[in-house]
């Protein structure tokens, strides 16, 4: 089977600015329990996702496209680019932010805890 991805357009994100675009790579059927969210994230120039925790999930970043500040579980913050992984394991907070000019692309995968099914 082939098909389009799924988009959604989330104000105000977790808390965050702005409008971010949320193509939904996998539905949660797809992802058979195992994951509640794989997808290719877009933040736009000057938005963000809110500091918020994952409880029962994990949620790596593998960034694709443009750059952005992401704000670790202890609130350090780090320029993120291309080819870059950001890890949060389960149980820890972040949040991610574009304060540049260009869009920030991502790919995330929020992975259920062991025998968590969300």
């Amino acid at each position: 089977m082939v098909r389009n991805t799924e988009t959604a357009f989330v104000p105000n994100l977790r808390g965050g600015d702005g409008t971010i675009e949320i193509r939904h790579i996998l539905n949660k059927d797809e992802l058979m329990g195992h994951a509640s969210m794989y997808a290719h994230v877009i933040i736009p120039a000057h938005a963000s996702i809110g500091f918020h925790q994952h409880v029962e999930n994990t949620e790596p970043y593998y960034v694709l496209k443009g750059k952005g500040i992401f704000e670790d579980n202890d609130h350090t913050e780090t320029e993120i680019h291309p080819g870059d992984v950001c890890v949060i394991e389960v149980g820890q907070s972040h949040a991610i932010k574009n304060p540049f000019d260009e869009p920030l692309e991502i790919m995330a995968l929020v992975i259920n805890e062991r025998g968590k099914e969300i």
